[in-house]
């Protein structure tokens, strides 16, 4: 174990036209590697880890201010940007408009 606490960062999304409307749904996006939804089985890949999923675990102990590559992207998430969208397991708002 290294640490006591689940420490992680999730991206999540909504299409609701106010986010702070406590009806909003709001959907995740799910990595390939990174600890997620608990019933989910974790990945195997030996030697080599997915970098970005990797990374989602440090930057967890750190602020968004240490980790300004978040912020990056978040906002292309928020564009549905094909690239970003790959680095996911899954996107919620495929084939919709974007969160």
């Amino acid at each position: 174990s290294i640490t006591k606490e689940r420490t992680e960062i999730v991206f999540q999304g909504t299409s609701s036209e106010d986010p702070h409307d406590p009806a909003a749904v709001w959907e995740e996006y799910e990595f390939k590697c990174k600890p997620g939804a608990l019933k989910r089985r974790p990945c195997f890949i030996s030697p080599y880890h997915y970098r970005l999923d990797w990374l989602m675990w440090f930057a967890a102990f750190q602020t968004y201010e240490q980790n300004e590559w978040i912020v990056h992207l978040a906002g292309k998430l928020l564009a549905q940007d094909e690239s970003a969208l790959s680095l996911m397991a899954t996107n919620p708002f495929a084939g919709r408009a974007a969160p």
